[in-house]
């Protein structure tokens, strides 16, 4: 499939572009239907034209390559293209950009995509990382990371002398803070259909 692209134009040129394109609307001027867009040699800068007005475009590759679905009968999408450069529309007083890349891609998620994606790693010591590993092979044996030793066979025991207290239950004791008098439920049997 090949790669295709995208326009980005401001809203003025867009409502001029809609009219251009709309199949219901045959109320545009004769000067609206002529519609170009040219390149330079270097094949990165160009010119859009709407009628007798010429827009300054670039041409900018976005930061990953954008998949584009379209759909006959809103159940199941068909992958159109492979969108991995945009043209950029601008006006005629906006500033070129100096850049090849457009490094926020097409929609807010996308922002610094490539920054947040290769950032650098964080420079870890391994002995510390080593030692938060041991912690946490302990932890799962049933011990906690502070109070253990190891036997001569590599088991773990608590090495506490004191044993842990049972938790004291009192049995004629009200209950509070319960709804009495009302069955058990689980938060499952609340539905949320808020949603």
């Amino acid at each position: 499939m090949e790669e295709q692209f995208i326009l980005r134009v401001p809203p003025s040129i867009a409502e001029r572009l809609d009219r251009l394109l709309s199949e219901n609307e045959n109320a545009s001027s004769s000067e609206d239907k002529s519609l170009d867009l040219s390149f330079s040699e270097d094949g990165r800068s160009g010119t859009f034209v709407i009628g007798n007005d010429r827009f300054p475009a670039s041409l900018l590759e976005l930061p990953c390559v954008v998949e584009s679905y379209k759909t006959y009968d809103d159940s199941v999408l068909i992958k159109t293209a492979d969108v991995g450069q945009m043209i950029m529309v601008r006006e005629a007083d906006d500033a070129a950009p100096d850049v090849v890349e457009y490094r926020h891609g097409l929609t807010p998620p996308m922002r610094d995509a490539r920054k947040r994606r290769f950032r650098r790693e964080p420079d870890l010591n391994p002995e510390l990382v080593q030692r938060v590993v041991k912690d946490m092979l302990k932890i799962n044996a049933g011990a906690t990371a502070e109070n253990q030793e190891e036997d001569g066979d590599g088991s773990v025991r608590n090495a506490s002398k004191k044993p842990v207290p049972a938790p004291v239950t009192k049995a004629d004791a009200p209950e509070t803070g319960t709804n009495v008098g009302e069955p058990d439920r689980s938060d499952s049997d609340e539905s949320d259909d808020s949603i």
